[in-house]
């Protein structure tokens, strides 16, 4: 039962690193804590009821994530390039005043 508090901590954390956090390679990591602590919970859950599917989707859960992982590190790098920045609110910014020219261009045209 203590793994299950770990989970929830764990899920805690996550949660809270992903709504205070700007810049997003720290959400990146949030969104990781967060699939972690899910990932521990169902492992928990499976090995309560003496099962070994438990252990196999782990395995599957955490290939699958490490790869979804390194192509959104890879967008984030191409964001940081193009853009200059990986904060949240500095990109909401640009993406506003994109939008804000558009509907200018298409209002003369």
């Amino acid at each position: 039962m203590d793994y299950m508090i770990l989970s929830v901590i764990l899920l805690a954390v996550g949660i809270y690193g992903l709504l205070t956090r700007r810049h997003l390679v720290k959400v990146l990591i949030s969104i990781e804590i967060i699939a972690v602590a899910a990932s521990m919970n169902f492992v928990l859950l499976a090995s309560s009821l003496n099962r070994t599917l438990g252990e196999a989707f782990l395995v599957i859960a955490f290939s699958t994530d490490a790869c979804v992982t390194a192509i959104v590190l890879a967008l984030l790098v191409i964001i940081a390039k193009k853009y200059g920045t990986c904060d949240i609110r500095k990109l909401a910014e640009i993406e506003r005043s994109v939008n804000e020219r558009r509907t200018s261009i298409e209002a003369e045209s």
